[in-house]
Order: structure tokens, then sequence, then C-alpha cells
């Protein structure tokens, strides 16, 4: 197995009540970045790890219902800061995309989908499931806005959950995704249904990127739960707890992996560059 190569970025962001993402938190907004991955791989070549919003996101919710989640998620990006203008400027076609591995569907997550014509999509399929299954005028209550799944989405889909498996210490079943030990897909639901984490190494350290399993490094370093007013919107409240201690026993047993939840600033920010480098991380 070679290892990885990984570049963390932006594209765009929303804001949030810190005493939502923590219920000890303050009564004031703090900031959710979109995070997306340029992974790397030897064989494998460029993959992207969700990819963030983009102005799509206006116009799927220009109409009711789904102008309603435009209400309740105040979206900024700027088409300099979608992940396919990102690349360009590094000189990374959008074609050359090969893999895209989607943590889940919410429009923070897959806004980029349709930008990457020779990508391979891949998915849990409870995610898809549910995704292809619920009614477009629904879907907004569950964060999904169709109209950013691309039209070939399923003739260009490879499910995780079919892949290798494999059981992995402190995380329990897991799937090798190009069954060379290089990127294992964690599954981490109840935010989303059939949302996935990936398990990655680089030269120089081990990531593991969890999506939203917790929002903020406080809920897997001392076990602080969201306020309870977030159970409306997630998919399942005990997969998510239970996903958050499948967390918490990993980073106590395996403290030098950096743990990454998408929307840590404090975690993020650090690891964030100008320009894509994948020789840092």
């Amino acid at each position: 197995m070679g290892y990885s190569k990984l570049y963390l970025g932006y594209a765009g962001f929303c804001y949030s009540r810190e005493n939502y993402a923590i219920a000890n938190g303050r009564n004031q907004d703090i900031i959710f970045n979109a995070l997306w991955g340029l992974i790397e791989h030897p064989k494998e070549g460029y993959i992207l790890f969700d990819t963030g919003y983009t102005g799509r996101f206006y116009s799927a919710t220009n109409n009711y219902p789904n102008k309603i989640y435009n209400q309740i998620t105040k979206v900024h990006i700027s088409p300099e800061q979608e992940v396919k203008a990102q690349l360009a400027t590094s000189g990374i076609s959008a074609d050359s995309i090969n893999h895209i591995f989607i943590s889940h569907f919410h429009a923070d997550h897959i806004g980029g989908l349709r930008d990457f014509p020779n990508a391979i999509f891949h998915a849990s399929s409870i995610a898809v499931n549910q995704m292809q299954k619920i009614s477009k005028s629904f879907a907004f209550t569950k964060g999904i806005l169709k109209d950013l799944i691309p039209d070939d989405f399923m003739n260009r889909l490879s499910l995780i959950d079919k892949k290798l498996k494999v059981e992995l210490p402190f995380l329990g079943i897991a799937y090798d995704l190009f069954a060379d030990g290089s990127l294992k897909a964690v599954p981490l639901p109840g935010h989303a249904a059939g949302q996935m984490g990936l398990l990655l190494s680089t030269n120089r350290q081990s990531y593991f990127l969890i999506a939203d399993a917790c929002w903020l490094k406080e809920s897997y370093v001392k076990g602080t739960l969201p306020s309870p007013i977030v159970r409306l919107f997630f998919d399942s409240w005990s997969d998510f707890k239970s996903s958050l201690k499948k967390v918490i026993n990993f980073h106590k047993n395996e403290p030098q992996t950096i743990i990454i939840p998408t929307h840590c600033a404090e975690t993020t920010d650090p690891l964030i560059r100008s320009k894509i480098d994948l020789d840092v991380l």
C-alpha cells in the first residue's frame, strides 16, 4: 500500500448557533465552513471527499418548499470559492477527478457533484436509498436538494457497503474502498442516513474525516452533545449518539490520528492553505 496525499479546503459556509452545535456553547453565531478534501491516490489518481457548496444551492432553493431550506440556512458561496474553480486555479481540471467520496447527501457536501463528469460516486446504499425514495418536495426536510444530483448519478454509482468489509480496532466494521488498505470508509449514521467517514494516512499523518458525526471538537473530546433542538433535523438521534461514542472511543485509543469534523474551525483552520498543496498534510 502506498500513501495517499491530502489537501483540505473550504467551499462556502453558513452560520450556526454555537449552543446548537454543543449544548453548553455560547448563544452566538459561529461559521460552519463547508469542508472538502482532495486526495491523490497512488493508483486511482484524484479523489474528492465531498464537494462543498456551489451557486447551484441558490437556484435549487429559489422556490418553495426548498426556499425554506435557504431561509433557515443562510449560505455564502462565490464562484471562485467553488471546488471546480479552486482546482482550476491550481491547474487541475474537473475532468481529472476520478472518484468522489460522498459522506452524505446534505447540500453542503454534494453541491459540486455536477461539476465532475468523469467521477465515480462512492456512497452508502442507505444514503442512496433515502435520496432516491424521498419526494422532491419533502427532501429538503432531510437536508437533500435533488436538483444537485447529476442526472446520470446511478450509472456512475459505486456502493461503499458492497466493498471489501474489514474490522478495525475501536471502529468496528469498515469498508476498504480500493481493497488496498489506503482508504477505509467507516459507517457513522445518525446526523444523516448512511453517513460515512473516511480513514486515511499520508506519509506524515493519519486522518479520520468524520463529516458531521459531530460538529465541534469538544463533542469527541468531552462527550458534549448538541442541543436537543437539532434532533428535529437528524435522521436518528440514537444512531448519532452511537456514532459519537465510536469516535470518542477511537480518539481515546488512537490519539495520534487527527479527527476532522467538517464544521469544526478549531480543527480545520490550521490545516487549510490558501493554495492547493498536496505535500503539506
